[in-house]
């Protein structure tokens, strides 16, 4: 049974206990409710309307998806055991995997047309945007331009505003030096304890001072673009915000632009709107440069995303994942099955697969240069900046490694080489970004490696099975990226539906997870980019080449 006839039967059961429910049918409006980040309901209307009546406990569950992450196991059950009764137990569509899918997928849907943001924050719950409507980004609901290009003209340096924008009272602005070990560790200890974690607060990044430096320290960096808010009494940082230079290619169009990212506020400090004023200062930071374009991400629905990915994730150590309750045991599945069916081989597969080398930049860039082309945005790299993507993470060399992971390693990056002509015919990498497990009383860490980019000679094959010996050779490709990161003793791989992730990440046993990352341009218009979902005739992932530390 194909997918989409799966899918169709899971709706009908959908649409069926959506349509069996009175209250879908009843006139009287609906009282105002505030919508909690947890997903509870609190009426604010009055008692004097007509009682209406009871909602059918699967009608409660599933109104409940759009309020949620994670799809409750008990609407999943419910769909199962309908789809079941009504089709029979063997059909394809009583999986779980396909009905989680399913569910999924309808939830993409709400938030593409507007129905609902992420974790079932609608429009009204998103507030009415008022700092981003006063800046150069397409607002929601505005229609796409054909023309790609800039929103504002660019400024002459005097024309930009020369002064700080005034922070509240009590604060003060502090330009970092990430060379610095000591403020590195500020910014550290700042997102350590503030930055993003998941709805249910049991997971947040947890950045090493390692990683920031190989983050926010690329060729051509500027320290003023590394920006951070003091306590004036005792120069405590409490807010944060980077950027860091790229070139950028979007369509047909290359430019300079800024990538911005780690927007951080105190939590006690979400009241000040501190953020709004970061960003507006940072801006004026990198206008000042003659930069006047910028790239950033948001799990949030801002005005207005060019393209949104989903995350996927490939679980490594299944135990651990159970445990802390990041992933779990399907009903059809005992726990020891599932760790065999994700059990990897020892030993990475293809022949020629080594570590890469200094030696190797030149060959690196050119492969990265032409398999970028692929994709309808992505970043344009210098040799110096390749040098630095894929090697400067690599820990310390002077020390070994063990179980292929050096002290203080954030990047792995290996390439193949053909044995006959020393050439570079593929390449792949990964980096490190663990999770503080919040409040569990045996793991404090996930250790979580996310794919990065990666490249293969067989992308320019003219042969007439071009597209299915890409598919194969990204597949073993990757396929030696997990095993690796297994092997360095990872506890999950994750990968997004951008590049051409769409080809493997079924085949090598990735899942869909709950999150959405919502890509940004500023100061840019140009139409939407393929990601989760393909767009005028550009596959899935392929609008999207650009990865996001």
């Amino acid at each position: 049974m194909s997918s989409s006839s799966q899918k169709a039967q899971i709706q009908e059961i959908i649409d069926t206990t959506q349509g069996s429910d009175p209250e879908d049918q009843c006139s009287t409006p609906e009282p105002e409710v505030d919508h909690e980040q947890d997903g509870a309901v609190t009426p604010q209307a009055s008692s004097s309307k007509p009682k209406k009546k009871k909602k059918s406990k699967a009608a409660k569950i599933l109104n409940a998806v759009r309020g949620k992450n994670e799809i409750p196991q008990e609407l999943i059950n419910h769909v199962v055991d309908r789809v079941a009764a009504e089709h029979g137990p063997n059909t394809p569509a009583t999986d779980e995997d396909n009905v989680r899918q399913a569910l999924e997928q309808m939830k993409i849907m709400d938030v593409i047309k507007g129905k609902s943001g992420i974790a079932g924050r609608g429009k009204k719950a998103m507030g009415e945007h008022k700092f981003w409507a006063t800046q150069p980004v397409p607002q929601l609901g505005d229609e796409t331009s054909p023309d790609d290009g800039f929103i504002e003209p660019d400024k002459s340096r005097e024309e930009v505003r020369q002064e700080a924008y005034p922070l509240p009272k009590d604060f003060e602005w502090s330009i970092l030096d990430i060379n610095d070990p000591k403020q590195i560790k500020e910014v550290y200890d700042l997102l350590s304890l503030n930055y993003v974690e998941d709805d249910e607060a049991a997971f947040r990044f947890k950045y090493s001072a390692e990683f920031l430096e190989w983050a926010l320290k690329p060729p051509g960096y500027l320290k003023e673009w590394h920006i951070g808010v003091r306590v004036s009494s005792n120069k405590k940082l409490v807010a944060f915000i980077s950027g860091v230079p790229v070139t950028l290619r979007v369509r047909g169009n290359v430019f300079r632009a800024c990538e911005i990212n780690y927007l951080c506020v105190h939590k006690k400090l979400r009241s000040k709107r501190l953020a709004p004023v970061l960003i507006k200062e940072v801006t004026r930071q990198v206008n000042l440069t003659g930069v006047f374009q910028a790239i950033y991400t948001a799990g949030v629905v801002l005005p207005t995303p060019v393209s949104t990915c989903r995350y996927f994730h490939r679980s490594l150590n299944i135990p651990k994942l159970v445990d802390v309750k990041f992933t779990y045991v399907p009903r059809s599945m005992t726990l020891a099955r599932m760790i065999r069916v994700y059990k990897t081989v020892a030993k990475p597969q293809l022949s020629g697969l080594r570590e890469m080398e200094e030696r190797d930049v030149s060959d690196v860039a050119d492969l990265f240069t032409r398999y970028m082309q692929r994709f309808s945005m992505g970043p344009v790299m210098t040799l110096d900046e390749v040098r630095h993507q894929f090697l400067s993470g690599r820990g310390r060399l002077e020390e070994p490694s063990e179980h292929y992971r050096r002290p203080g390693q954030v990047v792995w990056t290996y390439v193949v080489e053909d044995s006959n002509t020393g050439r570079i015919t593929d390449f792949f990498s990964f980096y490190s970004l663990p999770s503080t497990i919040i409040n569990h009383p045996k793991h404090g860490l996930l250790e979580a490696a996310y794919l990065f980019y990666y490249a293969s000679e067989a992308a320019f094959s003219e042969d007439s099975e071009a597209d299915t010996n890409l598919k194969k050779r990204l597949e073993v490709l990757v396929g030696d990226a997990l095993i690796i990161a297994n092997q360095a003793k990872f506890d999950v791989f994750n990968a997004l539906t951008l590049m051409d992730n769409c080809n493997f990440l079924e085949s090598l046993k990735f899942g869909a997870g709950d999150g959405l990352l919502n890509f940004y341009l500023y100061n840019w218009r140009t139409a939407p980019l393929a990601g989760v979902s393909a767009v005028d005739g550009v596959e899935p992932g392929k609008g999207v080449g650009v990865v996001m530390l």
